[in-house]
């Protein structure tokens, strides 16, 4: 979906954005949206280097059990 937007689509959405929220806020909702975008990655990064051991973890046990 929004890979087909295109170059008109982007500064129209973003001059409607600055229409709606005005200068002033454009600068706290982008750094509010970069420190959840940045918050999200680092949970998905958690979440996926948790389960690599156990996944190892899993797979050893499953040989000393054959």
């Amino acid at each position: 979906m929004i890979q087909n937007i295109g170059i008109p689509g982007l500064i129209l959405l973003l001059v409607i954005a600055l229409i709606i929220f005005g200068p002033s806020k454009l600068p706290e909702i982008g750094r509010a949206f970069g420190t959840t975008l940045k918050e999200f990655k680092k949970s998905t990064r958690e979440l996926v280097s948790d389960d690599e051991p156990n996944k190892d973890k899993d797979e050893t046990q499953k040989g000393k059990a054959v």
